[in-house]
């Protein structure tokens, strides 16, 4: 029920007005008078009705000038003026501020109720409209928009200037503007990428969860990072920064232990920067940071601070300081199963790092060349992939028995680990492909149902939410719910064209409840309203 508040000086036209006026029957409640817009403007702020009634010319502020300041505080609150003046200047103001009606006294019941019922149907009409906004604006969202990821991938990149980042967030309606800047990478789902991973509810529960509470706080713009990654551009005022970091680090650890207790979760934080231009190298930090999840599993928030002084800091050049865990195979056999190509570089610098006291040895750089070697021969094999081709593709195998520098350390390591990553990729394409071609065959004989959703697919092929979402955008080039609202405006068009069905019908024959917010997704996707398009569609 919309709330109205009436400011009229004439006492007896105002008790007339309140009390006779059916305010109820016609969708309003009475929420307060005022004799004059001085004493109006207090009662306005702490009511906050959604229509204003008041009389032109009052004591102590008059109608226009209330008006004036009720119009730029509150611009969405409807404003009907009534005067006792036929006067031009007047009528020319009120249109200036924005008026909803200008009413002559005396004023009829009749006119009242009539105005009354126009102005709640343009609030009402007007609040559908933005609903629908926020609800076509959240889907768009939903699943990553595929311009967006792009958008961030050339800001990762450097190839953007400033000019340009902020021209590109105009056209993809996002809101830069901040004090301070930082990126968090985290993953939605427990388990790792490179193979197949089946549907579980719980996953799709975490991921569902994870990208709903992003998606709700403007401070954070959420886009996919690879197959398993999601990263979080995190922007506010630099006394809040601190804030908003522990805010989303908090929400990962919390989302894990309601719907994966037990699995391992990370999240990487860059430093945070006062500039766009240097946004490059915080998601290079990032993405680094990320990569040390392998090297120090039971550190869960990786930032510059909690992964200081990982590698020793005393002198002894000799092994008998060195950690055994350091040299576990498990390490690099869990880069190989889950690690991205773009996870390689960091990983290399940290687990180098993380053994540096110990390079000086020659027995000791041997020991690591080897291990990595048989490490990822056993991997391949595992694989059922042929071990010979694996090692043939290798270029640095005769750095076995060499002496070798970190720089050259590093890159024996790269090529190895990138080698295999590309041969576990190769293998689980095709397996990928087929569940891809059959999600989208399921799609295409189930768009139209109402209740349609990413899940339900995801289940249906028995594939992981997360994995049938970035294969979709990866290999469509469109978000999946890009894909249905294509198909399902694509068959609109078509029942438009060939049928006399009424909008209301064409909508629930593709999938939408709501024929208003089916016209008003028409008309966001195609430029036109279902109406227009029927008329022009009949005339071609």
């Amino acid at each position: 029920m919309l709330r109205v508040f009436l400011v009229e000086d004439e006492s007896i036209i105002r008790e007339t007005l309140r009390d006779t006026v059916p305010w109820t029957q016609y969708g309003y409640s009475f929420a307060g008078e005022a004799g004059d817009g001085e004493m109006a403007l207090p009662l306005i702020r702490q009511a906050r009705p959604d229509v204003l009634i008041t009389d032109v010319r009052m004591p102590f502020m008059d109608g226009l000038a209330l008006s004036r300041l009720v119009s730029q505080e509150f611009p969405e609150m409807k404003i009907i003026i009534i005067s006792g003046h036929d006067d031009f200047e007047y009528a020319q103001q009120a249109i200036n501020i924005g008026v909803e009606r200008y009413l002559l006294k005396p004023i009829t019941k009749t006119t009242l109720l009539k105005v009354l019922d126009e102005v709640r149907e343009k609030i009402e009409g007007e609040r559908s409209g933005r609903s629908y906004a926020a609800q076509f604006h959240h889907e768009a969202q939903e699943y990553e928009q595929y311009a967006r990821r792009e958008f961030f991938e050339r800001i990762a990149a450097g190839q953007l200037s400033v000019p340009e980042i902020y021209e590109g967030a105009v056209r993809l309606d996002l809101d830069l503007r901040a004090q301070c800047y930082t990126v968090a990478l985290f993953a939605a789902l427990p388990g790792q990428s490179g193979k197949t991973e089946t549907f579980s509810e719980p996953e799709a529960k975490l991921r569902d969860a994870l990208l709903e509470h992003f998606l709700k706080y403007p401070e954070y713009i959420l886009l996919r990072w690879n197959l398993s990654t999601y990263a979080v551009l995190i922007k506010g005022d630099t006394a809040r920064m601190g804030e908003l970091i522990d805010r989303c680090t908090e929400t990962v650890r919390r989302q894990y232990e309601a719907y994966a207790p037990g699995q391992s979760w990370y999240v990487a934080v860059g430093k945070p920067t006062p500039r766009l231009s240097t946004l490059p190298d915080c998601f290079e930090e990032a993405s680094r940071l990320w990569a040390y999840r392998y090297i120090v599993p039971r550190q869960h928030i990786l930032t510059a601070d909690s992964l200081a002084g990982l590698a020793g800091t005393d002198d002894d050049t000799s092994l008998d300081h060195l950690s055994v865990e350091k040299l576990n195979p498990e390490i690099l056999l869990d880069v190989m199963k889950g690690a991205s190509p773009q996870d390689i570089p960091g990983f290399v610098n940290g687990y180098i790092y993380s053994v540096e006291e110990a390079l000086s040895s020659k027995p000791f750089c041997q020991f690591l060349m080897l291990s990595v070697r048989f490490t990822a021969t056993a991997f391949i094999e595992a694989l059922e992939l042929p071990r010979m081709d694996f090692l043939n593709s290798l270029n640095c195998l005769d750095m076995v028995g060499q002496n070798v520098t970190a720089a050259g350390l590093k890159g024996y390591i790269s090529e190895i680990l990138l080698r295999v990553i590309e041969f576990r990729d190769r293998a689980s394409s095709g397996q990928l492909h087929t569940l891809l071609r059959q999600a989208v065959s399921y799609l295409d004989q189930h768009y139209a149902d109402e209740a349609l959703s990413l899940n339900q697919v995801a289940r249906e092929v028995n594939i992981s939410a997360n994995y049938l979402s970035a294969l979709f955008s990866q290999e469509m080039g469109a978000t999946f719910t890009e894909y249905v609202t294509g198909r399902r405006m694509e068959r609109a068009k078509e029942l438009l064209r060939t049928t006399d069905k009424r909008s209301g019908e064409v909508a629930a024959a593709v999938g939408y409840r709501d024929p208003h917010y089916f016209s008003f997704l028409f008309k966001k996707t195609q430029g036109c309203t279902p109406r227009d398009y029927r008329a022009g569609g009949k005339r071609s």
